[in-house]
């Protein structure tokens, strides 16, 4: 019983201590979906955005667009954020839709990293959400 215990404990400890691995392909997570959605998301939309951003590696927080109360506004797949990260990780969204984005680092800032706060190599991760498309946010969908 004794050594039963001791190899259990060891397992744990090893669980505890083990070092989670960084994914190497985007990886999407969809947190919560509307019922209905008459218009997806696609190249070309301009879409505004709530996010935070923060390392894989240890979870602090670099960015968010809740801190600042401002959704952040961009066209979809032009290249304008985080590389192909987002251009990938948001296609299809429905308005409402809440996404957990896990960006490897050839697709987000790469070897360069941005700035002091994410480093070379960082992978990201983004708790994203979809308020609006073109201009248009839930509201209008259900006019």
């Amino acid at each position: 019983m004794k050594l039963l215990f001791v190899v259990i404990l060891s397992y744990l400890v090893l669980f505890v201590l083990a070092e989670k691995t960084a994914p190497k392909t985007l990886q999407i997570g969809v947190k919560f979906k509307p019922d209905s959605c008459p218009r997806k998301s696609q190249k070309g939309d301009k879409l505004s955005m709530h996010y935070t951003g923060t390392l894989f590696a240890d979870g602090k927080k670099f960015d968010s667009s809740l801190d600042r109360n401002q959704p952040f506004d961009f066209s979809l797949g032009a290249g304008q954020v985080i590389k192909e990260g987002w251009d990938q990780g948001l296609l299809d969204m429905c308005i409402g839709e809440k996404r957990k984005l896990i960006i490897p680092p050839d697709l987000g800032y790469g070897e360069a990293g941005a700035g002091a706060i994410i480093p070379g190599g960082a992978t990201l991760v983004f708790e994203v959400e979809l308020i609006a498309i073109n201009g248009k946010g839930r509201a209008e969908d259900d006019l």
